[in-house]
């Protein structure tokens, strides 16, 4: 199947000795729905904090390629309905895939540097796990092959399961045997709320019983990204362009070789659509099986290793653009309002200028800021334009809304984002009840009113 695909464009950033680039393929489909918002992630304190822990090793097949297996799986589930034993299996069918993404192609070596990524796999009922990886080399001598850790949570905290793989991969150099207690202890304690921490005693032999805390941050929308690594290696008005095409949902590719690099930078970008989610297709690092996802007639957002670019160019597209990739679609200027893209654009400039900042945490919450701000200007008046019956149940009234707008370059934007799939699915989830579902965004909106009531007063 070809892909009608109108303008395939390449831009490319290089910093800090890494490079990220990202393909946009300039067609939208404002008319799309999904059944429900399939991008939600749990963020409920008092769940477990994972489902399983896997190892993936490679294995020697017959005609010399390595192929990943699970060597290791904790639990052991047993006991399980039909149903469930069956969605088990294709979990564990897919996990290896995901963990050496990059095809068949290895060797054993002596050194290899341990990385952290993560992907995400997607249910038939629209609900999200996350694999969060460490990629390593077992402790030993001589010539041998990485393996990956791989812990499958419904839970999205990048930085809090990164500190948990870092205690894995301390294990994992003394024995496989001192990782089950770890995990154990880990399995047994409920899923911290925002700001609080866990305490998780774990013994280790010859340096006797650890207490290891696990913080989660205080704001939980931002518990899953790293804006830190976006802003290392694109320039703020290159972090606009791509913002400027995921809010209006077209098909972007983001290349880089580092599976670390890909996972970090595309979750940094759907984070920055809060507190609306990107509902379609969503692969971080594609496998190199599934490649063939860059002809999907609908919006993606993948993250593809450079060293699979040819064989993606090779894909059956229509009408694409060879040449320098050095090409715009040319729009992005247009999309968002000029005055609020400049107001950004500041902001992000600020950033980069400001040597007080030193924390994620701090630079999470500055970038952040930037781009709810945006979406308080532009959209932040929907509330007062649901209209309630005597049954609970509210309607939206999009004419209203978009009229109430009075400048006209900001309703021009909006006209064509309330036509979205993530617009269409935050709105469905405010009409079914008067109490807000992002708390967070509520309490900016609120922040921005009570500011402009005491402009106009003083």
């Amino acid at each position: 199947m070809g892909c009608n695909l109108k303008e395939l464009l390449w831009f490319g950033s290089c910093g800090l000795g890494k490079t990220l680039e990202y393909l946009i393929c300039n067609q939208q489909f404002p008319g799309l729905r999904t059944s429900g918002r399939e991008s939600s992630v749990l963020y409920s304190a008092g769940q477990f904090f994972f489902e399983y822990l896997v190892v993936v090793s490679l294995k020697k097949m017959s005609d010399g390629r390595y192929e990943p297996k699970i060597t290791y799986q904790f639990p052991k589930r047993e006991n399980l309905l039909k149903g469930q034993k069956e969605e088990e299996e294709r979990l564990l069918q897919a996990i290896p895939l995901f963990c050496f993404p990059d095809g068949n192609n290895w060797a054993p070596v002596t050194e290899f540097t341990s990385e952290t990524f993560s992907f995400v796999l997607t249910n038939v009922d629209g609900s999200r796990k996350i694999g969060y990886c460490r990629r390593l080399l077992p402790s030993g001598r001589g010539v041998r092959l990485p393996e990956v850790f791989c812990i499958i949570s419904c839970l999205g905290c990048f930085g809090l399961f990164s500190k948990i793989l870092d205690e894995v991969e301390k294990r994992r150099q003394i024995s496989m045997a001192v990782i089950y207690p770890f995990m154990q202890g880990l399995r047994e304690s409920p899923f911290p709320a925002p700001g609080k921490t866990v305490t998780i005693k774990s013994f280790i032999p010859e340096s006797g019983t650890e207490l290891i805390e696990l913080t989660r941050p205080v704001d939980a929308h931002l518990e899953h990204v790293e804006f830190q690594a976006l802003l290392q290696r694109l320039s703020p008005h290159l972090i606009l362009h791509i913002f400027a095409s995921a809010v209006l949902e077209r098909r972007l590719i983001f290349l880089a070789e580092e599976l670390s690099v890909l996972s970090q930078c595309i979750h940094a970008v759907a984070a920055l659509l809060y507190p609306f989610t990107w509902a379609h297709t969503y692969i971080p690092v594609v496998p190199e099986c599934l490649l063939d996802t860059v002809c999907c007639p609908t919006p993606f957002m993948v993250g593809i290793q450079m060293r699979h670019l040819e064989r993606v160019l090779d894909q059956p597209m229509e009408e694409v653009l060879h040449g320098p990739f050095a090409l715009q679609v040319g729009d992005e200027e247009e999309i968002l309002p000029i005055k609020l893209q400049n107001e950004m654009l500041t902001s992000l400039n600020r950033h980069n200028n400001n040597n007080n900042i030193h924390t994620s945490e701090q630079v999470n919450t500055l970038v952040s800021e930037a781009f709810v701000q945006f979406f308080v200007r532009m959209v932040g008046h929907y509330a007062s334009h649901i209209k309630w019956s005597k049954n609970g149940s509210g309607i939206f009234q999009e004419r209203a809304f978009c009229k109430a707008i009075t400048s006209k370059t900001n309703r021009k934007f909006v006209k064509k984002f309330v036509k979205t799939n993530m617009f269409s699915l935050f709105i469905e989830e405010a009409e079914k009840s008067r109490i807000p579902q992002e708390a967070y965004f509520q309490q900016k909106i609120t922040e921005y009113h009570e500011q402009k009531k005491h402009r106009r007063d003083s």
